[in-house]
């Protein structure tokens, strides 16, 4: 399969993903803490931590650079949880889709900030996002978490991997080409 064909159905994949987020309930951020099969889980959650929660500016100005083409993707690496430099080219793709696709520019408001259940050094909010503008009616709402990584907040791995095309991923998961008519 040529690159071009998988940028487009990545971009296609991350529209979509946007797409589908005006469909999910606001009680979302509950199924973030949910058990994954295989994953050992406590009896009962840690103790947050007792440091305030951040600024919900602080949140927000992480995807607002995630979502800037103006940033190259090898900046933008330190954004995301464990992210490498393999993580350059999606996190450049998920941008471009953005603006191609019309969904730039983007408003994020983040609101219902919460110490994370699962890991209670991370924060998890409700982000509403409107996308191409004030007047669109490309609204929606998506829960999201953030971590904490040397003094600067993070978009979780999950978080990002359930957003953007991340890596080797993405190539795995484009469709197949359809088979011609016989």
């Amino acid at each position: 399969m040529n690159r071009s064909r998988i940028a487009v159905l990545s971009a296609a994949t991350i529209v979509a993903a946007l797409g589908l987020c005006g469909c999910s309930s606001d009680d979302g951020a509950a199924e973030t803490s949910r058990p994954t099969a295989g994953v050992p889980t406590t009896t009962a959650p840690a103790a947050a931590p007792s440091a305030p929660l951040p600024a919900a500016d602080a949140l927000t100005a992480v995807l607002y650079r995630l979502a800037d083409v103006n940033v190259p993707g090898a900046d933008k690496v330190g954004l995301v949880e464990q992210g490498t430099a393999d993580d350059a080219a999606a996190l450049d793709k998920f941008g471009r889709a953005l603006v191609d696709n019309g969904f730039a520019p983007l408003t994020f408001e983040a609101t219902d900030l919460a110490w994370a259940q699962a890991e209670p050094a991370n924060v998890v909010a409700t982000v509403n996002v409107t996308a191409g503008g004030e007047d669109s009616e490309r609204n929606f709402s998506f829960p999201m978490e953030f971590t904490q990584h040397g003094g600067e907040w993070q978009l979780t791995r999950h978080t990002a991997d359930l957003l953007l095309v991340m890596g080797a991923g993405a190539e795995a998961s484009a469709p197949p080409a359809p088979t011609p008519p016989r």
